[in-house]
């Protein structure tokens, strides 16, 4: 089920369970789980994408394995606020996995996320280009997870 926005949350998730933000890269997922609180995001895992349903099989997995009751997804929304491929393609790969498992979803604005995430990494931390790689996407999910966390603490 998709979720227009963050306080649908409350209603669509089981109580005590974890929120599982999404950075869906071309390449790669970024994750990062809630605690069940839903104060805080913290960067989990990385899965190395190659086709859909290997990937949705590891992802649902971990909702499995985490207790997740809901997903956040990042939505790469232009600049201007339009919705281009990117957009289409997440929206379609939440649709699929949605014909595999009902299970609520939210998309979160993620415009600037990993430049942020980089930003941080290089300015706060002096981390190499290697090692950035390696971490930068599941960063970037608890950066989107943590924007819907504050969001949902707000309303």
């Amino acid at each position: 089920m998709l979720l227009g926005k963050p306080e649908d949350l409350r209603a669509a998730a089981p109580a005590g369970s974890r929120l599982l933000g999404l950075d869906l890269g071309t390449k790669t997922i970024g994750l990062a789980l809630s605690d069940t609180t839903w104060t805080i995001a913290s960067p989990f895992d990385t899965i190395r994408r190659t086709r859909f349903t290997p990937d949705a099989e590891k992802l649902l997995g971990v909702v499995n394995a985490e207790n997740a009751g809901a997903l956040v997804i990042g939505l790469p929304v232009n600049m201007d606020g339009s919705e281009g491929p990117r957009c289409q393609a997440t929206r379609a790969f939440a649709d699929n996995l949605l014909k595999k498992r009902e299970i609520p979803i939210l998309f979160w604005d993620e415009r600037l996320s990993t430049a942020a995430v980089e930003r941080m990494l290089v300015r706060e931390m002096d981390v190499s280009r290697k090692q950035r790689a390696r971490v930068v996407d599941k960063l970037a999910a608890g950066y989107i997870l943590q924007g819907a966390l504050d969001a949902l603490a707000r309303t």
